[in-house]
């Protein structure tokens, strides 16, 4: 090993880079959080085999952090139809969640995608598939068309405004990268050593 490979400087952030969750935003805000009853709860985890004292990644087996959507909310950045209920939810550990992204489960959970369970070699993952399987045959959720919903006018004029958003984001990246060129030059005089 190189004395190189001893130090990583950080990934800079870029402002246009955080598109996704600008739509992913946008999406989110138009889309129903439909509250499961106690009943609902009880069924989910009982069909996932867990209980209220032991909730863990319904994709893993890691300690869960928040319950994650099966079905995404958003696909090609735009809505899928699917939304926020328990149907359409399982707990899951933040590196999962990370990891699956936008992704079907099934298309993610036997992918060798970063740490997804196939990729990380989780042991019992045949079986976590079959009762995923379970749980969405009984979830038996459906994509409903969002868009006829609202007037025509009200729906373009949302992804109006995400698309001004997106664009304002460029112009602030190139504005950005600007800035940065003029602000390195000048350090570099007045870090050399």
């Amino acid at each position: 090993m190189s004395i190189r490979d001893a130090f990583h400087m950080p990934t800079p952030m870029k402002i246009s880079g955080r598109s996704s969750s600008i739509t992913a935003a946008f999406v989110s805000a138009i889309v129903p959080q439909i509250e499961p009853t106690e009943d609902e709860i009880k069924t989910a985890l009982d069909i996932l085999q867990m209980s209220p004292d032991n909730v863990s990644c319904a994709y893993c087996g890691s300690q869960a952090t928040e319950w994650d959507h099966l079905r995404p909310l958003v696909a090609n950045q735009n809505p899928t139809g699917f939304i926020s209920e328990i149907r359409n939810l399982v707990p899951s550990c933040g590196k999962c969640n990370q990891s699956k992204g936008n992704k079907y489960w099934m298309d993610w959970i036997t992918s060798d995608a970063k740490l997804s369970p196939k990729s990380r070699q989780i042991t019992d993952l045949q079986k976590r598939i079959a009762r995923l399987e379970d749980y969405e045959r009984w979830g038996n959720v459906t994509a409903i068309d969002l868009r006829s919903i609202v007037p025509p006018d009200a729906w373009e004029q949302h992804w109006a405004n995400w698309k001004a958003v997106l664009k304002m984001m460029n112009n602030a990246q190139n504005h950005a990268a600007i800035l940065k060129g003029k602000i390195e030059e000048k350090t570099r005089d007045l870090t050399k050593r």
